[in-house]
């Protein structure tokens, strides 16, 4: 079984019951701009992602012009909030940001298949698909029912899989979310997501609103070569 999502039509648990934060989105992926003192400071922090450290900044490619940015509240915390940001030339704006949750357990840089956190690092966002009919993705998207979330699952989670965008962990790319090919080996996990939400922790995607979805789907454009940055904001602030 997939760590997250499904084998064509088999589904692995990505959110069995773990409590979440569901706390409110804010502005706080840019704080660090606020708080390091006036516009010089500001301006600065324009020219990469914010609370992100040179480890993982290197590791956005140079063409990327699209962030979505995933910051974990806590190792082991299940809630985080979650920003896109744009570029133009060097600059990099700030569009939208809203809350979300991950793994059940938290954060890990060494993910494996069942521990229930979600992969820390930079990966590429190619593939998108639902149960849903396309509701207008710039990202190839594929409709199928295989996607479907089983329903011995809770009735809360029938619908995580309503809308997805396929993270690049462990997976080929320009296939459908739910392909079951692991390049690393099925003991690595994969079927890594970013879904909808059901209001706890995941066993290893991303989730959000249907209207936040909704608005990835419509947002992410593979011209503008998109990627995720996600993990705990400690970790991702590390040098």
């Amino acid at each position: 079984m997939a760590a997250c999502g499904v084998l064509l039509t088999t589904v692995a648990a990505c959110g069995a019951d773990g409590g979440g934060s569901g706390k409110k989105a804010t502005a706080g992926a840019d704080s660090s701009a606020g708080e390091s003192g006036g516009a010089e400071a500001r301006a600065a922090d324009l020219k990469r992602i914010p609370d992100v450290g040179d480890r993982y900044q290197k590791q956005i490619p140079a063409d990327a012009q699209q962030v979505v940015a995933v910051y974990g509240d806590g190792k082991n915390a299940t809630g985080s909030t979650i920003a896109l940001y744009t570029k133009s030339g060097d600059t990099w704006k700030k569009q939208r940001d809203w809350s979300g949750h991950n793994g059940k357990k938290g954060w890990t840089t060494d993910h494996h298949e069942g521990d229930n956190r979600s992969p820390v690092g930079v990966f590429t966002l190619s593939d998108a698909g639902g149960v849903l009919a396309d509701p207008g993705a710039k990202l190839p998207y594929t409709q199928s029912a295989s996607i479907q979330a089983p329903h011995y699952w809770a009735k809360s989670h029938w619908h995580d899989f309503d809308y997805v965008i396929a993270i690049d962990y462990n997976r080929a790319k320009g296939v459908p979310p739910n392909d079951p090919t692991r390049p690393q080996g099925q003991s690595k996990g994969g079927s890594i997501w970013l879904h909808m939400d059901h209001g706890s922790g995941t066993s290893g995607c991303v989730s959000q609103s249907k209207a936040d979805m909704e608005y990835l789907l419509k947002t992410l454009d593979p011209k503008k070569h998109p990627v995720v940055v996600m993990g705990d904001k400690a970790e991702l602030k590390s040098a």
